[in-house]
């Protein structure tokens, strides 16, 4: 089996939310941060023969990157990495890790209904955490300006006087014209850069689809959230 780039594209992202990994067999790939506040789902265009765990994301990547052109072969304990074109020249072998210590989702999340829905852009997500890091700002929240209209800004919410990042973006709210603040760590962003729908629910819950790379994300919400109060 070869992997696509856009496969290792969502390996590598995957491993900036939790750095081990279950992949069940056929062609669904997820997992969730070890606070258990990030969840991410992706359909791949490879379908996997088995079931296997791996402790350490980045060292299979890494191991990956030892050959040009991959070829993987997935045997009952342990997976072997060979060279596409010259696959008797150097070879791999990468044991699986005990599924026990691995961390993993155990059932799919049926998101509630969600009272505001936008679209957020390649460039708006760029901005928006290279404002966080710039200003040192941890937090993201989404405050409702007016019907179909919202703020979307970066900044310290424990800090009265902190510097903040604001964008104004248009969203549904279900024409219901309450107000709101929904509050993000921005560090929980661990998105695919790209452009994503998202909704978000006042029971504290988001949920980001990118509109190339058929990945989700269900981010958590902070406690201090709240809507039409």
């Amino acid at each position: 089996m070869k992997l696509s780039n856009d496969t290792i594209t969502v390996l590598k992202n995957f491993s900036t939310i939790n750095q081990n990994l279950q992949i069940g067999k056929g062609s669904t790939i997820s997992t969730m941060s070890a606070m258990k506040n990030i969840v991410a789902k992706a359909e791949v265009k490879e379908g996997f023969p088995r079931e296997f765990a791996i402790y350490d994301l980045n060292e299979f990547l890494s191991a990956l990157s030892l050959f040009e052109k991959p070829d993987l072969k997935f045997k009952e304990d342990f997976v072997v990495m060979t060279e596409s074109n010259t696959p008797a020249t150097k070879s791999l072998k990468y044991w699986y890790s005990d599924p026990s210590v691995v961390s993993t989702p155990t059932k799919e999340l049926a998101m509630p209904e969600c009272e505001i829905s936008f679209k957020l852009s390649s460039a708006m997500l760029s901005d928006i955490t290279k404002a966080s890091h710039v200003i040192g700002a941890p937090d993201m929240c989404l405050e409702g300006m007016d019907l179909g209209t919202a703020v979307l800004k970066v900044t310290d919410k424990k800090n009265t006087t902190a510097n903040d990042y604001a964008v104004k973006l248009d969203i549904d709210n279900q024409e219901q014209n309450v107000p709101y603040k929904f509050w993000f760590k921005v560090e929980n962003l661990k998105l695919i850069p790209g452009k994503y729908d998202v909704n978000v629910s006042s029971k504290h819950i988001s949920h980001f689809w990118n509109e190339k790379v058929n990945v989700q994300y269900w981010i958590a919400l902070e406690p201090e959230s709240a809507y039409n109060v």
